[in-house]
């Protein structure tokens, strides 16, 4: 019996840094928000958030060559991006394994920025803050208040089971998380070389 053996869609650091200066088709999409792009990016890598991805996918596609190479804070964006590129036809996108932070770990090359708190990091920091208040609440202003840790719970779980982040996707939305110059559909697509 034949096995059909799944794509790689994984790429360490290492092969990363050896691509970038053997393959000038090589085209990085970093799906993190402009604001994390700022504060620390891949010389050279695009940004293009992963909404912008989401909804422009196929415009997207028609400017990618042959070697797509998907990076964020930690690898899950990058894989919803693969998701979405794959669904318009790009099969060959490969996802930074660790994402900027594994790449400079590494001994990459790194564009650095105003320092700010990753979206995983906030996203932390507002959940337990959330359950906190929940817990403190219900003990010292009504039981009923102690629902919101739960919901905080539930809303962990579902995230961790979809591999979505409802929370994430709102604090990129907030003031602190928008950069001077935010990216659009047409400002990346005419960023992106035209396919040879």
């Amino acid at each position: 019996m034949a096995s059909s053996a799944s794509p790689v869609t994984d790429l360490d650091a290492a092969t990363l840094q050896n691509w970038m200066t053997r393959h000038e088709d090589l085209a990085i999409l970093d799906v993190r928000s402009a604001a994390e792009f700022e504060s620390m990016h891949i010389p050279g890598s695009y940004n293009v958030p992963l909404p912008l991805l989401a909804e422009h996918a196929d415009e997207l596609a028609k400017r990618l060559g042959n070697r797509v190479v998907l990076v964020c804070q930690s690898g899950v964006r990058a894989e919803q991006a693969r998701g979405h590129l794959a669904g318009a036809a790009v099969a060959n996108a490969r996802v930074l394994t660790g994402g900027v932070p594994a790449f400079a770990a590494a001994g990459g090359d790194v564009v650095r920025g105003a320092q700010r708190w990753s979206l995983e990091r906030q996203v932390r920091m507002a959940a337990g803050s959330l359950v906190i208040a929940g817990l403190a609440g219900g003990r010292f202003i009504s039981p009923k208040v102690r629902l919101l840790a739960g919901g905080i719970g539930a809303g962990l779980t579902f995230s961790a089971a979809t591999n979505t982040c409802a929370m994430g996707q709102a604090l990129s939305k907030m003031p602190w998380n928008k950069a001077a110059s935010e990216p659009t559909a047409q400002s990346v697509i005419s960023q992106l070389p035209a396919v040879r």
